[in-house]
């Protein structure tokens, strides 16, 4: 009998050959913030491995929206790198989504020479300050999105999702621990929330009707005073009375400060503190940890928060957080969740959805060593299949 796993399934308008989502991860491979032969291949593998579709992260609609140089920005100059890779997705059978969004105050600012957003003035842990963002910056920002949602289109995207998490710029507005305004985006929910319900607007009227538009939302940011189930629920209930999208991808943890969240497992901190520039090695020694704290790995970490918002919508819902094993994605199916997201188990294995749907698999390979994480730097990669970074890459 056939799995449920690998039925042909709906997405607003478009239909996916399985509920198998690659999820948004850097690839590293844009040092130039333009397509490369790298960033094709990246996606042609998991394309060619069997899932329904891949997600392309991190596309900025902002220069100052990068989270550094080496992220490819939505422009009209990189229209056509882009539409390379989409057709090489699409040739493998696959749906292709841009995952599109503003940094804010994740953003590296020495890196983009630009200064980083923030809905209220913050300073960074390496000790850059992120401005606060005026009224004209978010019509600007607003406008930015619709933009990048047109380009996005001709490129030959099949799905836009919207960064609402990991306290990138919409995430830090909805984020009572970091919008500290006084003003109409500020304050009570509705006010924080509002950012983010206008750039999801925007994003389905550059889209139009025939591409399925979705967001990640944070469920939790992982941080005291952060963004939790009491507040995220409610917002994730507007989204859904906006009537823009197609299906929530549901996330968690801060790139700010608690970025573990969202892995769980043990942390890697020699690892990372090795990417650092030699002024933060002294200071992520003796800090590291505080900012990446190991967490206990559970396969579906996220599914008894992600089971909260199912009972109180109606929408489709994507579950992210460490699946691993063909059981766990039937699982979700029967639980009501019409997809999965998955990034780790294939980067380990990139045809593992191939492998699970022959019966030659039913368990990804991945340990969930989190050593793939500060490969960003040098090129997204299992450090255990390649552990030498590929001559292409360099530092963002």
């Amino acid at each position: 009998m056939a799995s449920i796993a690998f039925e042909p399934s709906q997405l607003g308008p478009i239909t996916l050959r399985n509920r198998v989502i690659k999820a948004a991860t850097f690839e590293g491979a844009t040092p130039k913030g333009q397509v490369t032969d790298a960033l094709v291949d990246y996606h042609v593998k998991v394309a060619a491995g069997g899932v329904g579709m891949s997600t392309v992260a991190y596309l900025a609609v902002s220069p100052e929206g990068r989270t550094a140089r080496g992220c490819i920005v939505l422009g009209d100059d990189t229209v056509e790198g882009l539409s390379r890779l989409t057709d090489a997705i699409h040739a493998e059978g696959a749906k292709a989504a841009a995952q599109v969004g503003h940094a804010g105050p994740v953003a590296n600012p020495k890196s983009n020479r630009l200064p980083s957003l923030a809905p209220s003035r913050h300073v960074g842990m390496t000790g850059s300050v992120a401005r606060e963002v005026t009224e004209a910056d978010i019509a600007r920002i607003t406008d930015d999105y619709r933009r990048g949602a047109e380009l996005a289109v001709q490129a030959g995207f099949d799905a836009i999702e919207v960064h609402l998490g990991h306290n990138y710029l919409l995430s830090a507005f909805l984020s009572p621990k970091l919008n500290k305004r006084k003003d109409a985006w500020g304050g009570s929910l509705e006010n924080r929330a509002r950012f983010a319900r206008q750039v999801v607007a925007a994003v389905r009227a550059g889209a139009g009707d025939g591409i399925a538009v979705t967001a990640k939302l944070n469920m939790a940011d992982g941080v005291p005073g952060g963004l939790w189930l009491d507040e995220s629920i409610p917002v994730a209930q507007m989204l859904e009375a906006d009537g823009h999208l197609d299906a929530l991808e549901l996330t968690g943890g801060s790139s700010l400060s608690n970025p573990m969240y969202l892995f769980r497992g043990e942390a890697p901190l020699e690892e990372f503190g090795a990417t650092l520039p030699r002024p933060l090695k002294a200071g992520f020694k003796l800090l590291g940890s505080r900012f990446m704290p190991s967490y206990p790995f559970e396969e579906a970490f996220f599914l008894p928060y992600a089971r909260q918002f199912r009972e109180a919508l109606t929408l489709p819902l994507i579950l992210l957080g460490g699946i691993n094993r063909l059981e766990t994605i039937e699982r979700a199916v029967e639980l009501g969740f019409p997809f999965v997201a998955m990034a780790r188990a294939l980067l380990r294995e990139p045809d593992l959805v191939n492998k699970m749907q022959k019966g030659s698999s039913t368990e990804s390979l991945c340990i969930h060593c989190n050593k793939c994480m500060p490969t960003i730097y040098s090129g997204t990669r299992c450090v255990l299949v390649d552990p030498a970074p590929p001559a292409r890459a360099a530092h963002p």
